[in-house]
């Protein structure tokens, strides 16, 4: 390849890469809809909150994509300790989740369950699969076919936040939706 032709086409990558960095998001920076902020008000988690149920093509993210997903909907639930019971200010986000799915019958998800890392292993892999199997009913619930929603636990085996402190603890207790097959890359 030409060097000037290479020079081109760092010019355009640098000016794409530009424009996307002023893309306006779909929400304003620290907003929180459905509850999906980290315990402790951190909004630097993995997930990234939003409300676009897929509707649109926001920010260059492929509607139906895994990323499309993660950025528009969430794709992590928080749970308080030694519960596996759905919290209220989860409702939203799993409501989202449930519409995404329902647009795209032909995505399969994974539910994956975990623990902050006090109690026995054996106690938080419990612990983990009745969580993922909560949200998995909830699901259902709202019309997302059985048949496509895999559960798994890790327990407390994949952290997301380093530390033994109550924000760490409070991050690691959630279900993560895992998209396996049929969303477009």
């Amino acid at each position: 390849m030409k060097p000037t032709t290479l020079v081109r086409l760092s010019v355009v990558g640098l000016a794409v890469a530009a424009m996307a960095a002023c893309t306006p998001r779909p929400a304003a920076q620290g907003a929180d809809p459905g509850g999906t902020t980290a315990p402790g008000g951190d909004s630097s988690y993995p997930t990234a909150p939003g409300g676009n149920v897929g509707g649109g093509n926001i920010g260059g993210v492929m509607p139906g994509s895994e990323q499309d997903f993660v950025v528009n909907v969430g794709d992590r639930v928080y749970f308080e300790l030694d519960s596996y019971e759905v919290r209220s200010d989860a409702w939203p986000r799993l409501d989202s989740q449930a519409a995404w799915l329902n647009r795209y019958p032909q995505v399969r998800i994974r539910i994956e369950g975990n623990a902050d890392e006090r109690g026995t292993r054996e106690y938080n892999l419990a612990l983990g699969a009745r969580r993922a199997e909560s949200v998995r009913n909830f699901l259902v619930e709202r019309g997302v076919a059985a048949g496509r929603i895999d559960t798994i636990s890790y327990g407390k085996e994949r952290p997301i936040a380093e530390g033994s402190n109550e924000d760490s603890w409070a991050r690691n207790r959630n279900a993560h939706t895992a998209i396996v097959s049929g969303a477009p890359r």
